[in-house]
């Protein structure tokens, strides 16, 4: 009997909330990177230099680092639902606002403030999904969601071009004017809905019969207790761990080929021949695409064979070494193909990483290294994008920018393939007075 309510509890939570979640998430994808598209034209009507533009891209991480913690706190004090619902209202204004900068000083302050208004979703929804999913059923609801970043970025070119091309001139607005604004006031629509469709804790959903409440909460409380028992010592190894900040290092080199190549993909694309708009759309879409097609069949290989860590370093050392014969290639045709390659390489690490993050430690110093390494490695959306655009406007070119992307991926995959993943000892001892080896 268990077991069928067990499964019904389930299957109705999923379909609840997994495809709201999905959409924000998606729009959240969106709304960052939809700035690459708009610098095809943005960049000339407001004569922003690539030094000028890296750095706006670039700018947006500040307001989200230093704001991400803050905001879980406000999280756990107002409630997940007012919380998930105020980060989207907000960031989606400020994303359509962004069709109205005017000058490098005010596209520096929007491109802030969306960082700031964004910080702490991705925390706040892995947050509210220990709220109403066990733990047995909780990676498929991350994995629900969070391919929707993937599917954004495979459809967000295409998308944003055509907006971009079609209503250049409606009302007197540049094409990627109304980008801005179309993209942005959906967010703002779905931040209103979440006051209706998240429902704060399985004690006060309504939509599932009391069996299924008293099942899932009698469920998450027993989870949680036994997580608690254990909350100093693993709260205190979360940050302590070596592995924990090399993990962090690992990500942050990583992140700055990640988004520096998603930020500029559209310009660099653009500057190997003359494209339409749409044509560079669709022509970026394919990088990521083939992202998603390798994320699985690499995440099979490294389940199948239980490694991770030289799954993470090959993808990154190949991504590094096609970023590198992108740059040297002699024809605009060959350089396409190895940025492609690039791109399946480098977005099917993503899975891969937070999968060996989360099998380093367990219960509270999983979710404390888990948002620890998120937090630290945002340096490198910081310098990714900034970099290119100083290396653009110094040389006149990508090709030095790419070799340096190239660099960074290569500190990662060899920071990854010399990562410690076994169990260390510690002095904690055991019954026999012999160390313990703590998991992770």
């Amino acid at each position: 009997m268990n077991d069928v309510v067990e499964h019904a509890t389930m299957r109705r939570v999923f379909w609840r909330l997994v495809p709201f979640l999905f959409a924000a998430m998606f729009f959240n994808y969106l709304d960052r990177i939809n700035i690459g598209f708009a610098s095809l034209r943005m960049n000339q009507d407001l004569g922003l230099s690539p030094a000028v533009f890296g750095f706006g891209a670039s700018v947006f991480f500040i307001g989200y680092m230093v704001l991400e913690v803050p905001s879980n706190i406000m999280l756990h004090r107002l409630g997940a639902r007012v919380w998930i619902a105020r980060i989207l209202v907000s960031w989606g204004l400020v994303a359509a606002l962004m069709a109205f900068a005017w000058s490098a000083w005010s596209f520096y302050g929007l491109r802030f403030l969306l960082g700031v208004a964004e910080a702490g979703f991705l925390p706040g929804l892995a947050v509210y999904v220990t709220y109403w999913f066990p733990s047995a059923y909780r990676a498929r609801a991350v994995a629900g969601y969070i391919i929707a970043g993937q599917v954004s970025a495979v459809v967000g070119g295409p998308l944003s071009t055509t907006v971009m091309t079609y209503c250049d001139g409606l009302l007197s607005l540049h094409g990627w004017q109304w980008m801005f604004i179309l993209e942005g006031v959906p967010t703002v629509a779905l931040g209103v809905v979440a006051l209706f469709a998240l429902t704060e804790r399985p004690a006060n959903a309504r939509w599932l019969e009391p069996a299924q409440r008293d099942w899932l909460e009698n469920r998450l409380k027993q989870e949680r207790a036994a997580i608690d028992r254990d909350q100093t010592f693993k709260l205190f190894h979360g940050v302590s761990d070596g592995r924990v900040w090399s993990l962090a290092i690992l990500f942050g080199c990583a992140l700055v080929g990640i988004y520096g190549l998603l930020i500029w993909l559209p310009q660099i694309i653009k500057s190997m021949g003359d494209l339409s708009d749409i044509e560079v759309g669709f022509l970026s879409a394919v990088p990521p695409l083939l992202g998603v097609i390798g994320s699985i069949l690499i995440g099979r290989s490294s389940d199948r064979t239980g490694d991770r860590k030289f799954h993470l370093a090959g993808v990154y050392l190949v991504g590094g070494l096609a970023l590198g014969a992108s740059a040297l290639a002699p024809s605009p045709t060959i350089a396409y193909v190895f940025l492609c390659i690039a791109g399946l390489a480098i977005n099917s690490g993503n899975a891969l990483f937070w999968s060996l993050n989360a099998s380093l430690l367990t219960g509270a110093a999983a979710a404390v290294s888990i948002a620890f390494v998120n937090t630290v490695a945002q340096f490198g959306g910081l310098i990714g994008p900034w970099m290119i655009g100083l290396v653009k406007n110094s040389t006149g070119s990508f090709t030095a920018a790419l070799m340096a992307l190239a660099a960074f991926l290569l500190v990662a995959a060899a920071i990854a393939a010399s990562l410690r993943v076994t169990p260390r000892l510690t002095s904690t001892s055991g019954p026999t007075g012999a160390p313990v080896r703590h998991p992770g």
